[in-house]
Formats: C-alpha cells, sequence, structure tokens
C-alpha cells in the first residue's frame, strides 16, 4: 500500500507561481505512472498531467506551456511546478499512483491540496 501525501497549495494572485509537492511512501522507482489530477467545486476531476516511470509527460491542453511534471526518484517525491496562474486553475490538486501487477493495476490517492487564484 503506497501512500501519498501532497503538499504546497496555497493562495495566489494570478500570474502567480506554486509547486506542489507528492511525498510517497515507499520507493517510486517502481511507480509505472503518477499524475497530478484537479477537482473544482461543481466539477468533475480530471487529469492535468502525467509522468511514466520513464519520464515520458503528458499535460491537459489548458496547462501546456504553463505548468511542469517531475519526479525525484532518490527522494521518493513527484512536483508539479504550476507558473502563470490563472483564476480557472483553482482547484483541489490530488496526486496518483498507478502500479501495474501481472496485467492488474493497483491505483493510489493521496488527500488533495487545495491550490487558490485570486486577486
Amino acid at each position: 500500500q503506497v501512500q501519498l501525501v501532497e503538499s504546497g497549495g496555497d493562495l495566489v494572485q494570478p500570474g502567480g507561481s506554486l509547486r506542489l509537492s507528492c511525498a510517497a511512501s515507499e520507493s517510486i522507482s517502481s511507480i509505472n505512472i503518477m499524475g497530478w489530477y484537479r477537482q473544482a467545486p461543481g466539477k468533475q476531476r480530471e487529469l492535468v498531467a502525467a509522468i511514466t516511470s520513464v519520464s515520458t509527460t503528458s499535460y491537459v491542453e489548458s496547462v501546456k506551456g504553463r505548468f511542469t511534471i517531475s519526479r525525484d526518484n532518490a527522494k521518493n517525491t513527484m512536483y508539479l511546478q504550476m507558473n502563470s496562474l490563472k483564476p480557472e486553475d483553482t482547484a483541489v490538486y490530488y496526486c496518483n499512483a498507478k502500479i501495474l501487477v501481472l496485467f492488474r493495476q493497483y491505483e493510489y490517492w493521496g488527500q488533495g491540496t487545495q491550490v487558490t487564484v485570486s486577486s
């Protein structure tokens, strides 16, 4: 069972930056895919960015060029650098991990961290 703990959420003005961290309870080198999801009030949870075990990345169109996902296997931590933040980025951000073992997928979630973009 992998435990994930997010941190770094805060209130920030439009145009500002934040870096979210997701610390895992064990080595992340064997985690196939890690990702950041977000959920705004009244909306469905959406995948924002993902990174594979070989550091291939993907982003939802609305954050391309502004957000950067990365992982540090030595620190068992994943990051989301968010620049040029917009009010529509306001949401609870969740860390996610997917592990594939013998054709079976195990999925883990963090508790979430609030990001609020407002003047």
